[in-house]
């Protein structure tokens, strides 16, 4: 088929592909694996397979322009299709949970690993290595900052259910404070031969968790509730 190409430019024309495939590999494994940690929908595998296809795509596009016999030829022709494509892929990993949305982080770095794998087979490997990097201190950094700051302003509220046993009220606030939570008493009930409470607890997720599990063993704890 390519007998007209020298054997040995035909030959140099491949590898250089292939280093470029291994490139979009590499870049789309850095995003993929922080999102793979992250136990997120798109993981390493999927920011891989999305950055060398797009990579791959480009190449493609700009073979075929360079190889146009008839007038000159849009190398971005076929590679704009990744970015309607990549939009549907993206569109699967939103989610609508609980009247949040979710899943939008996910997805928009779905679409910047289709841009840097684009850049690659673009040629334009400095951008693509640095976009990269942007991306992963964005996700790394900023997510660590984002956890740091913000979350302790948020509250969430619980209900505890118990025994009629004011020794496991007091026991259920130790708790939360000691992973330096703050805990305030919204409301105590008592219903039939049970304590129902209410509580607001401000605090990092990570460690309000860590809390909450702990509380739910705690004998004497019927049921613990989250909204």
């Amino acid at each position: 088929m390519f007998d007209w190409l020298d054997p040995q430019l035909l030959e140099t024309l491949e590898l250089g592909l292939l280093g470029r495939l291994v490139l979009a590999t590499l870049l789309g494994g850095v995003i993929g694996l922080e999102r793979e940690l992250q136990s997120k929908p798109a993981g390493l595998r999927t920011n891989i397979l999305i950055c060398v296809g797009a990579a791959l795509l480009m190449d493609i596009s700009r073979g075929v322009a360079a190889a146009a016999v008839v007038g000159p030829a849009d190398p971005g022709r076929i590679a704009a299709q990744v970015v309607s494509g990549i939009g549907f892929i993206g569109a699967g990993t939103i989610l609508v949970q609980r009247g949040s949305v979710v899943g939008l982080t996910t997805a928009a770095t779905l679409w910047v690993v289709a841009a840097i794998g684009l850049a690659v087979g673009a040629h334009f490997y400095v951008p693509a290595i640095g976009a990269t990097a942007l991306v992963a201190v964005t996700l790394i950094l900023l997510g660590w900052v984002e956890g740091f700051v913000f979350t302790r302003r948020r509250s969430v509220d619980i209900q505890v259910t118990t025994e009629p046993n004011a020794e496991v009220l007091a026991a259920i606030v130790g708790i939360i404070e000691g992973y330096r939570l703050k805990a305030r008493t919204e409301k105590v009930e008592k219903q039939r031969e049970r304590f129902r409470a209410s509580y607001s607890v401000r605090g990092p997720a990570v460690d309000r968790e860590s809390a909450f599990h702990e509380v739910a063993s705690l004998p004497g704890v019927r049921r613990i509730t989250m909204n």
